[in-house]
């Protein structure tokens, strides 16, 4: 999305940039059906500047839209916990209750992608 942000910047082109994001977004799933694999997209968050802070315990939102949220089958929210700790949030998953594990980096990662290997599988 960071490229797409560059090239598109202000409200005049976000229709434009999300019209494209959803083309490429098309494109990426095809290939997946295609050729039987697992596509994996990062995202970049961004301060909401419209919700309270009072009511909200992390005020930040995916970027993309609903474009994105859309295109995506498996969403996660991957934070910086203290010292080696990862916080992996499940915001979005067709079988898996919305759900958050503190665990080291490299343990996330390794059961994320085993997660996704059993799911293609």
């Amino acid at each position: 999305i960071a490229l797409f942000r560059t090239d598109y910047a202000g409200r005049g082109e976000l229709a434009e940039r999300q019209q494209k994001l959803n083309i490429m977004l098309n494109r990426l799933t095809k290939i997946s059906e295609e050729f039987n694999v697992a596509v994996y997209i990062t995202n970049q968050v961004q301060a909401d500047p419209g919700s309270n802070m009072m009511f909200v315990s992390d005020p930040r939102k995916p970027i993309g839209g609903h474009v994105l949220a859309h295109a995506s089958t498996i969403r996660l929210y991957l934070r910086k916990g203290r010292g080696d700790e990862r916080i992996a949030k499940i915001y979005d998953s067709p079988d898996m209750p919305e759900a958050e594990a503190r665990k080291s980096i490299e343990f996330l990662i390794s059961s994320i992608f085993d997660y996704i290997y059993i799911y293609i599988y």
